[in-house]
């Protein structure tokens, strides 16, 4: 069966404002409720959906664990916005902003639990593998969250161990919806690892993409500050290759302007990105982007099915890689 990905998000969204929560005590759930609904693309619990038709599910077997793990989605970005003291999410007021800093620790905890207690609604044999799966991959984003902070205070990160931070922070998750979905479906061991590895390729390529647009990106398409990442400094794939490639006084510029305390933000932007294109750091990110995804879709092609049933798969990922810049 062919499923149309606006009709999911369409289905997604409906499923998840039909989540009954306890009334009492408000503090602990509106928080919760209000978190999701905030909206998203909800790509999570589609690439389940879409996973689980490739090898012949059916979405209401699926639904719950697709819920699950958007939830567990949000309680990530729920986290996260507290250790990074966001003030805004979507938009909206991040929740310790709107309510306190306890009141979202303690509801995002109980996103946490909301989130398995839905996996282990799933209908199906594969249970068992679906819960380890998506226990293990929790405790993965875990230490991707930890090494991303532990980068901040770090005076040198290499660049695989970034790849490895962003896999382990972002993409492995998006690997569980794909290798659930598949479980879930009764795909073979073999089938279900192609999926996984798909999905944590194209995890990668998306975040590079995220830090290539960061610097490069038409900010009324990207939806933020362009140039942030510079700004503050941040370790990105484009920052960790400059410094690794640049020597003399392209390396002395460049150590300038990552010291520079000034508050002239533009000039910053300019002179790093001028860095930028001098070592050709674009280009090396958009190749490493590129390997990634072409990496992705070799795991589509190995499956041993009619690769017809892959064409919505591959029409989400190329979306999801063709964000303007």
């Amino acid at each position: 069966m062919s499923l149309n990905v606006e009709q999911l998000q369409q289905e997604v969204e409906f499923q998840l404002s039909q989540l009954d929560f306890p009334k009492q005590p408000e503090s602990l759930y509106d928080p919760l409720r209000y978190m999701l609904s905030l909206g998203g693309k909800r790509m999570r619990p589609i690439l389940v959906l879409l996973a689980n038709n490739l090898f012949g599910g059916k979405m209401e077997q699926a639904m719950p664990a697709a819920l699950g793990l958007e939830v567990f989605h949000n309680f990530t970005l729920l986290h996260d916005d507290i250790m990074d003291k966001a003030p805004l999410r979507r938009g909206n007021s991040t929740v310790h902003e709107k309510w306190n800093g306890n009141i979202a620790i303690l509801s995002g905890d109980a996103m946490f639990v909301k989130s398995c207690q839905l996996i282990t609604q799933t209908h199906s044999a594969a249970m068992p593998d679906v819960m380890n799966l998506f226990l293990k991959t929790a405790l993965e984003v875990c230490e991707g969250q930890q090494l991303d902070m532990d980068f901040e205070t770090r005076e040198t990160v290499d660049v695989d161990e970034y790849i490895e931070m962003i896999k382990l922070k972002t993409a492995v998750l998006v690997g569980a919806c794909l290798g659930i979905g598949a479980q879930i479906a009764g795909a073979t061991e073999e089938e279900v690892k192609h999926a996984y590895d798909f999905g944590v390729n194209l995890g990668v390529a998306f975040q590079l993409q995220d830090d290539i647009l960061d610097v490069y990106g038409d900010e009324q398409k990207f939806g933020k500050q362009v140039g942030g990442d510079i700004i503050a400094n941040k370790k990105t794939f484009l920052l960790l290759t400059a410094l690794k490639n640049a020597s003399g006084e392209t390396a002395s510029k460049l150590q300038h302007w990552l010291n520079y305390q000034g508050d002239d933000n533009l000039t910053k932007v300019n002179a790093i990105k001028e860095i930028y294109a001098a070592l050709h750091v674009k280009q090396s990110a958009e190749t490493k982007m590129n390997d990634l995804y072409s990496e992705a879709l070799s795991h589509l092609d190995a499956l041993p099915i009619d690769q017809n049933r892959t064409t919505a798969l591959r029409k989400l990922s190329s979306m999801l890689m063709l964000r303007e810049s």
